[in-house]
């Protein structure tokens, strides 16, 4: 088992992590913007790339906004769309909007939400083999990727002017038959565990555990955090550092979940819990990031997503 777990480990290419995937994701991004579609085209482009040939679907739709009519896109990403339950990965992708400051700097918002975005294409790259082979087996179970627009309030959060596209996304799934279920099985029936995250970057993270129905797979998440340090695969993770707490239960926060637990879907929220201190501001950028900590939650979710779909 130690050795699958180290081969695992060592698939995440941090380098590439960054540099590829990251980097680029590092521009202003907010709905309808020039560089939300750049970004857009850099996520689609990645996953057309790769070797398990994922179907990846634009849902693009209108709303009201406190800018009038505004165009939203989510990106959709699923492994076998046939098979009958879904691993589901999500984070947003656009950035808040927020005027250029008085140098000239524009918001990126590296941690909210560029690098869960930049993660979770590192882990399907790194996962590649691994999850053509899981394909090709045709089995019940799959993974599924969110990349959602409009989480950001335009103007301020209320319940109307926030989470633009994983409220039109639960919606349409909750409408739409399952292509590989009964006749009464919807795409959100399918949906086994909403994994989201966000607001992902800095040193020394504290996830909490916001779930007690899904405390089993955060308590999963302990463990591995656990085996990959004494496995000695972990960065700067002196003992007394943990990332993951299952001892303590956090409330609930507002966020892309939301929806899809109005409709029963399990959820574990991985949000840095206090938010981080550049949350919000023009420091949100790459500057303050913390690379060993993204190389080290990447290893361990790429060991729950192996572990959970039997890779």
């Amino acid at each position: 088992m130690s050795s699958q777990v180290r081969h695992l480990a060592s698939l995440i290419d941090f380098h590439r992590l960054w540099n590829v995937f990251l980097v680029p994701m590092l521009i202003e991004r907010y709905p309808g913007s020039e560089g939300i579609e750049l970004v857009r085209q850099h996520i689609k482009g990645h996953l057309g790339s790769l070797s398990a040939q994922w179907t990846v679907e634009l849902d693009t739709f209108e709303d009201s906004t406190p800018h009038g009519t505004q165009t939203f896109s989510n990106m959709v990403a699923t492994l076998d769309p046939a098979a009958r339950r879904r691993l589901v990965l999500a984070c947003h992708y656009d950035s808040k909007y927020f005027p250029r400051d008085d140098q000239g700097r524009a918001y990126v918002g590296a941690t909210d939400s560029a690098v869960p975005c930049s993660m979770m294409l590192e882990l399907v790259r790194s996962l590649d083999k691994e999850l053509t082979k899981l394909k090709d087996k045709k089995l019940d179970l799959t993974l599924q990727l969110l990349f959602l627009d409009g989480e950001e309030a335009l103007v301020s959060w209320t319940p109307t002017d926030s989470l633009y596209g994983s409220r039109h996304l639960a919606e349409r799934m909750a409408r739409t038959k399952h292509p590989g279920g009964s006749s009464s099985t919807t795409l959100i029936d399918s949906v086994d565990l909403f994994l989201l995250l966000d607001l992902l970057g800095v040193a020394k993270p504290l996830f909490l555990n916001h779930f007690k129905n899904t405390a089993r797979w955060f308590n999963r998440l302990v463990g591995i955090e656990k085996r990959l340090h004494k496995l000695g695969l972990l960065q700067l993770h002196p003992l007394e550092v943990t990332y993951f707490n299952g001892d303590t239960h956090y409330g609930p926060i507002e966020d892309d979940h939301v929806p899809f637990l109005r409709k029963g879907v399990p959820i574990l929220h991985l949000i840095s819990t206090p938010f981080p201190r550049v949350w919000h501001t023009m420091e949100d950028k790459a500057e303050n990031l913390h690379p060993p900590t993204i190389e080290n939650l990447c290893k361990i979710l790429s060991i729950f997503v192996a572990e959970y779909l039997g890779l």
